[in-house]
């Protein structure tokens, strides 16, 4: 009999980001820097292809990518795809008719095709990352969904390009990132027996191992390539999932050490933002001591409530000294943090319940000075063209406390909903 997986209230375990040195890492701005340098990686594979992501979408932008998979698995490319089948279910018709006839292996993360689905708690819980690994020798990851930048799903095309950003990195953190798509891949191909598939693997010896023989044997998987040796030269970088095993606060662990750490600066970018109270409270405890700790969160709100939920929070921001911009030339849907102009993370978690507790989040922690002073630059310019915010927009006294009691109210009834039993 399968063991029952662990309740969701288990105290996370504290999982360290593993750094490998010997890396290169590039900074992308938006799809129209990405798309081509994924398609021209893809055009150029020679043995397997990986992608993840939330949203494949059906305009040119995303249709140029699907080509390229298409083209590779023609030539014999070995190329897995899985979306999300709650953030791609408008698409996946055209998906299929794009990707299947050429032998592209397509995979959906629970479906959304039968309407007693939704009555699943699992259903909250998204595959949220977006990521690609070329023959396991380089690997792109971000926040940036497959779909042009100036297309809105909510509010149509638009005249400027959202900000959001990806990385492309070679060396030994690509293995890492392989491993995460080979296990999303597997896990939407066998269904909801994964979970409990993968919570014995966790507790044997050698996991990794022991769930790629099991699936190469079952056919499932192309064989993989042993990981490379590990090397403390730079460019120094980690590979950070949040799952719903050990990982379940990796993400939000790695951003709160870094800022408690914080000396000097600390530039944190999301569009939706309502951190925990741990969170919040090592933000305010940065800007106490002396930090300079900046928020660049979205002016141009795409979802009322997302919105209202930062909002609620400026005034205990402010108090504590934290500054707080909201960016109005176009959507945001960047989620970046640079710390000490050394640490620097890029990724698909926002600072929200959903990505830090809820949704599977993909992001690369980078340390090395010069990435992060690249990084800097393209924020420093966000900034410049952001709107400092001075006032509580939702103003003082009774009516700011029913507000911020209706979004905790509502907050806490989500993750219930979910199975989200521990503090918040």
């Amino acid at each position: 009999m399968t063991p029952p997986a662990p309740p969701n209230d288990t105290p996370p375990l504290r999982v360290l980001p593993v750094l490998t040195g010997g890396n290169q890492v590039q900074l992308l701005c938006g799809g129209d820097e990405l798309f081509p340098a994924m398609c021209a990686a893809i055009a150029a594979a020679r043995h397997q292809v990986w992608l993840a992501t939330y949203i494949f979408h059906d305009d040119k932008a995303a249709e140029a990518v699907a080509l390229a998979l298409a083209d590779a698995a023609r030539r014999g490319v070995w190329v897995g795809v899985v979306v999300d089948g709650f953030g791609s279910k408008a698409t996946l018709p055209k998906l299929r008719v794009w990707l299947l006839d050429s032998g592209v292996n397509l995979a959906v993360f629970r479906p959304m095709d039968r309407w007693w689905r939704l009555l699943h708690p699992g259903q909250l819980r998204r595959l949220h990352q977006k990521q690609c690994v070329v023959d396991g020798e380089l690997g792109f990851v971000g926040g940036i969904n497959l779909i042009d930048d100036r297309n809105d799903l909510n509010h149509g095309w638009c005249d400027s390009p959202r900000l959001d950003f990806a990385v492309c990195l070679q060396g030994p953190v690509v293995a890492r990132m392989e491993q995460a798509a080979r296990a999303m891949w597997s896990r939407a191909t066998l269904g909801a027996d994964w979970r409990d598939e993968l919570v014995q693997l966790a507790r044997s010896a050698e996991p990794l191992a022991r769930a790629r023989r099991v699936l190469t044997r079952l056919r499932v998987l192309p064989p993989a390539a042993e990981d490379p040796p590990e090397s403390t030269e730079p460019v120094r970088a980690a590979f950070v999932v949040r799952d719903n095993l050990r990982r379940r606060r990796a993400i939000e662990h790695a951003y709160i050490d870094a800022i408690a750490q914080a000396r000097e600066q600390v530039d944190l970018v999301s569009p939706y933002f309502y951190p925990g109270r741990l969170f919040r409270r090592t933000l305010r405890r940065a800007a106490q001591r002396g930090v300079r700790v900046r928020l660049l969160l979205q002016g141009k709100a795409d979802y009322r409530f997302a919105a209202l939920a930062a909002q609620v929070l400026y005034d205990e921001m402010l108090r504590a000294g934290v500054r707080v911009f909201e960016y109005t030339p176009a959507f945001l849907h960047a989620k970046v943090a640079v710390v000490d102009g050394d640490w620097a993370t890029v990724g698909s978690s926002n600072i929200d319940p959903l990505s830090l507790l809820l949704n599977l989040e993909a992001n690369v922690i980078v340390h090395d000075p010069a990435f992060a002073a690249g990084l800097t630059q393209r924020l420093e310019a966000a900034f410049q063209v952001s709107t400092e915010v001075l006032r509580p927009p939702v103003g003082a006294g009774w009516k700011s406390v029913l507000r911020r009691g209706f979004v905790a109210w509502s907050a806490y009834w989500l993750l219930r909903l979910a199975g989200i039993t521990s503090k918040y």
